[in-house]
């Protein structure tokens, strides 16, 4: 099975190299936007790769079916799959069906997409951590945990990207493979979950094929903050900002101020900007609404 894009250095699409152009629209089809496209993400969140050439979106960049199997195969974050309809060798696009492997906001079927996290099934990851920056972790904070902010799941990593450090020495974390998708290279701040707890509360995760670890939260759509193990700081004496789920020291949770906070940067922005950082948000649906925009290399 082959899979998918890398990151772009400009904020302006127009300037970014043309391999970026392509997995961004892509991206924003397969995780966004195929219900206004007109296209139904089937069994696993595939479609035909020849409806998906049909689209206005594609269409508008004169995106070819080798540029998309370039995408799939050469994304750093392995964000896409795609596979053949038979096993005879093809170079129709129309025997081939594509997907995001995570990261979507629109209504998927998540069996065959996303496997589930059980201590049955003897997945459970020993490392769940999230990625976010100084002024989404005191929205997160205010807003009393991790929301998914416009996706349809919270995002996590199974360890830290490469370059990335914990303050946790321990032998394990020290000889940890870094992670390549559920992490964003910017994080400033990095949220670990108790995972354990959070299963034997009820609160289900799962996995995407591209290792990124998912959750929709509790009955409430959030991860509370009772559940973060250890918050660090990457900044320099950032230092351990939380742990053991409790919080920092004259901190207080405000759902009120959180929403309103939320709903100002939303106004602002036009409805746009870059949101769906967990539950920092910058605009929750904004940036869910083309990642063709997204410059900052989502999970």
């Amino acid at each position: 099975m082959a899979r998918g894009g890398r990151g772009g250095g400009s904020r302006n699409p127009a300037n970014q190299p043309r391999e970026v152009q392509v997995s961004k629209k892509i991206s924003w089809l397969l995780r966004h936007g195929a219900d206004q496209e007109g296209l139904k993400l089937g069994k696993g969140g595939y479609v035909n790769v020849q409806d998906a050439l049909n689209t206005k979106a594609l269409q508008s960049l004169k995106i070819t079916f080798a540029e998309v199997r370039d995408a799939v195969a050469n994304n750093e974050k392995q964000r896409f799959s795609m596979i053949p309809v038979s096993i005879l060798e093809s170079d129709n696009p129309a025997d081939y069906l594509i997907r995001a492997n995570q990261g979507h906001s629109i209504k998927v079927d998540n069996e065959g997409l996303l496997a589930p996290i059980t201590t049955e099934a003897g997945n459970v990851p020993e490392t769940v951590v999230h990625g976010t920056d100084e002024r989404a972790w005191n929205l997160i904070i205010k807003s009393g945990g991790l929301r998914p902010m416009g996706r349809n799941h919270i995002h996590f990593a199974s360890g830290l990207p490469a370059g990335f450090k914990s303050l946790d020495s321990t032998p394990t974390s020290a000889d940890a493979v870094p992670v390549i998708s559920g992490m964003r290279k910017g994080s400033t701040i990095l949220i670990y979950i108790d995972i354990n707890a959070a299963l034997a509360a009820g609160i289900k995760f799962f996995i995407s094929e591209n290792g990124v670890i998912l959750t929709e939260g509790n009955e409430q759509g959030f991860l509370p903050y009772t559940f973060f193990k250890r918050v660090e700081s990457r900044k320099k004496n950032g230092g351990v900002l939380m742990s053991d789920g409790k919080l920092p020291e004259g901190v207080t949770v405000d759902v009120e101020e959180w929403e309103k906070e939320v709903g100002q940067a939303k106004k602002g922005r036009g409805g746009g900007g870059r949101g769906g950082r967990g539950g920092g948000g910058r605009g929750g649906k904004a940036r869910a609404a083309n990642d063709s925009r997204d410059t900052t290399g989502n999970a």
